[in-house]
Parts: structure tokens; C-alpha cells; sequence
């Protein structure tokens, strides 16, 4: 079987299943059953633990299934996951926040190191093989001497994914400060952290996103007007 069609066969990640399992149903269970009455309430603690179980099991089964590990995709996971687990250790809010802004920041650092030493991470994000032809491209830009050209680009575009991850550190801490004002252990604190991930979301998310989607955009449009290959053509399809 040929790379392209084993590709092809395996499973897609369903978005609308990775939001309900990795953040709705968090949300849910955080703010809505960590009282310690009622016929759904589980307390502070329990309510944390069954919350992160849905992320844990979502990230263990589409692993199994597709056996693929998307980059980003786990460290979403794993700050969802320690999120709960900082919780679940009582940990003050300021460790918290920390927590919340560090994970972006080490990755905005990995990304800006990573084109310093001439090893651009974003290459295997928006540029590798399973998404576009690249020995069509490289070949089309040989012909026209454009190689350096669309080196200095990429390089230059890269800088904005780390200026995206920059940004959703800052909010991150913003937006944790902001929230969690409650005392460890507490049922207030336990509902914070499901808002803190709830509006992580539409807040942190939503725009980091739309910034790597024109980095991508612009990357493929130049490529385009350096090559002469329109884009339809220079994506895979199979």
C-alpha cells in the first residue's frame, strides 16, 4: 500500500468530539457538579478528577485509533490535564497562573530557537509532505533561483507562530489572574477552573488560531507567486 492512500485510510479527528471531550464536558462537570449537594454533586476534588479523565481518555483513545500524535494537539491536552492535576494538589493560584502562561511560553521559545539554529519546527506544521508536494516546489523554485528567496519568507512568517504563542501566554496569565481568586480545595476554586478553561477557549484560542491560519495563508500565497504552482495543485488530495 502506497504512503499517500495509508494516509488517506486513517481516521480524521472529529473537531466537534475533540471540543465536547476536551472542553465542554470539563466545563460542565467543574462548574456544575463540584457542590456537595444535590443528586449530581460530586464535590470539589471528585468533580476535578472526572473532569481531566475525559481529556486523558479522549487523548488515550484517538491515539489508539489513528495512531497519530499531533503536536499541538497534546499540548492542549497536557495543559487540560495539568490544569486538573494542580488543582487536585491544592496548589495556590499563583502556581496556577504560572502553569497557565508557561505552557505557550516554552513552546513560543522551542519555535524562535528552532529557526535560530536553521531547524524551523513550523516546516513540519505547514510545510512537509503530507500536506503539499515538496519536490515539486523545491524544484519549481530551483528553476527560478528562488530558493533563498522562499527561505527568508518562511523564516519570516515563522516569526509571527512564535508571536501567536507569545500571545496566548500573556492571556493566559491575564485571564488566570483574573479568575482564580479562591482558595484551594474549595468549591469556588474548583468553578473557577472550569471557567478558566471554558473561556480559554473563545479568549486565548480563537485568536491565536486565526493568526496561524493568515501565517499559513500568506505561506502558501507566496509560494504560489514564487513557484507559479497554483495552490490546488500543490496540495495533496490523496
Amino acid at each position: 500500500m502506497e504512503m499517500g492512500t495509508e494516509i488517506s485510510n486513517k481516521k480524521k479527528e472529529n473537531s466537534l468530539v475533540s471540543i465536547l471531550f476536551n472542553i465542554v464536558i470539563p466545563v460542565i462537570v467543574m462548574t456544575k457538579m463540584n457542590g456537595t449537594e444535590g443528586s449530581f454533586a460530586l464535590g470539589p476534588k471528585v468533580s476535578l478528577a472526572v473532569a481531566v479523565s475525559f481529556p486523558l481518555i479522549y487523548g488515550i483513545v484517538h491515539f489508539v485509533r489513528s495512531r497519530q500524535v499531533n503536536f499541538i494537539s497534546v499540548l492542549g491536552f497536557v495543559s487540560v490535564l495539568l490544569t486538573g492535576v494542580f488543582g487536585l494538589m491544592e496548589l495556590s493560584p499563583v502556581v496556577m497562573t504560572i502553569k497557565e502562561a508557561s505552557v505557550p511560553l516554552i513552546i513560543a521559545v522551542v519555535v524562535f530557537v528552532s529557526i535560530k539554529l536553521d531547524k524551523n519546527v513550523v516546516y513540519s506544521l505547514f510545510f512537509n509532505e503530507d500536506i503539499v508536494d515538496v519536490d515539486r516546489i523545491y524544484s519549481a523554485l530551483d528553476e527560478r533561483n528562488s530558493r533563498e528567496e522562499f527561505d527568508k519568507m518562511f523564516r519570516s512568517s515563522s516569526y509571527w507562530v512564535v508571536v501567536s504563542f507569545l500571545l496566548s501566554s500573556i492571556l493566559n496569565f491575564t485571564l488566570a489572574r483574573i479568575i482564580l481568586q479562591s482558595q484551594p480545595g474549595t468549591e469556588a476554586y474548583t468553578e473557577e477552573i472550569g471557567k478558566l478553561t471554558g473561556l480559554s477557549f473563545p479568549i486565548i484560542a480563537v485568536p491565536c488560531t486565526i493568526i496561524l491560519v493568515v501565517v499559513m495563508f500568506h505561506i502558501f500565497k507566496q509560494t504560489t507567486k514564487l513557484t507559479d504552482i497554483p495552490l490546488e495543485e500543490m496540495l495533496k488530495t490523496k
